[in-house]
């Protein structure tokens, strides 16, 4: 099979790919085509159907696996397919576990990491709500590990939730050290929750899409809820405890603009917000870089980072 991540310009590829997307758009001169998004484990790509009246361009729909006879060709700077033809393909030409993005990192791995810094906190309420989820919720443990952490921006594969709060928990872990005056455990229990709401946001594989829920009130707030509704169920929890996590996860989007209902007003909602902007930038970049091949030159416009961007000089 012919993986997305190892399409190159000028080949010509025979693949069944997965359609996260399909669209009729038109051209600066009118004329309409299709658009779309094709997705396998390594990735997605934009895909153009320039003759609507090619067979088989009306005869599948968005989730379906389609065969397709294309051009790989380069659009400001990015991999783009030009399909010839196209069908909605037969269930004996696909294998679906070749259609699932999943993290390129071990995922039992991570996850050990992630239960060292539970094993880590030395404040026992803030302990025993990680513990909660992480080592006593089976059903919460399993699909927090074969979850994603977005819809496509950043991290949008199998185990991307993980990895990504894995990654903002080492950050935090990293700035709590720097800077003495954080109150490392509420930092860190605040990390590990930031994006819990992603599990009902989101949808699971292969849809991963946006839930009703995740619509109409987004994973901060479903984030908040569920550590609340587990709080309570903790004798004793501190009340003024409970309210500073919660505002760490209802701020760490950092501004009101960017989805926050609140601004971060103490030190740790401020350093969690840094943490998981840097991770989700950087992890944006690298699979907007990705995309893009082995074209050494400029990549064009990225709207999610606002800028141009080319990958670094060998």
């Amino acid at each position: 099979m012919k993986y997305i991540e190892n399409l190159k310009e000028g080949m010509r590829v025979s693949e069944v790919y997965l359609c996260k997307s399909k669209q009729i758009a038109q051209t600066k001169n009118g004329k309409d085509y299709g658009s779309m998004v094709l997705q396998d484990k390594t990735g997605t790509i934009d895909a153009k159907v320039w003759d609507l009246t090619s067979p088989g361009v009306s005869s599948f729909e968005v989730m379906d696996y389609v065969y397709i006879d294309a051009d790989v060709t380069l659009f400001q700077g990015n991999r783009q397919l030009n399909v010839r033809r196209i069908r909605r393909a037969d269930k004996n030409e696909y294998v679906p576990a070749d259609y699932l993005p999943v993290s390129k990192k071990d995922i039992s791995k991570m996850y050990v990491e992630l239960l060292a810094y539970v094993n880590s906190l030395k404040n026992p309420y803030l302990k025993q709500l990680a513990s909660s989820f992480f080592v006593e919720d089976g059903e919460f443990s399993r699909a927090f590990r074969s979850h994603s952490a977005a819809k496509s921006i950043h991290h949008g594969f199998v185990g991307g939730l993980l990895e990504h709060t894995l990654s903002v928990v080492k950050v935090c872990g990293f700035l709590a050290e720097h800077y003495p005056e954080l109150n490392r455990d509420l930092l860190i229990c605040a990390a590990m929750f930031h994006d819990v709401g992603k599990l009902k946001e989101l949808s699971v594989f292969p849809e991963n899409d946006y839930t009703d829920d995740g619509q109409l009130l987004g994973h901060i707030i479903i984030g908040v809820e569920m550590v609340g509704e587990r709080i309570h169920k903790i004798e004793g929890f501190p009340g003024k405890l409970e309210s500073e996590l919660k505002h760490c996860i209802l701020a760490h989007h950092g501004e009101l603009e960017y989805g926050s209902p609140k601004k971060p007003a103490l030190l740790e909602a401020l350093a969690l917000s840094f943490a998981d902007n840097m991770d989700a930038k950087m992890e944006t970049m690298i699979e907007a870089l990705r995309t893009g091949g082995d074209n050494p030159g400029w990549l064009g416009y990225n709207r999610l980072l606002e800028t141009n961007i080319r990958r670094t000089t060998e």
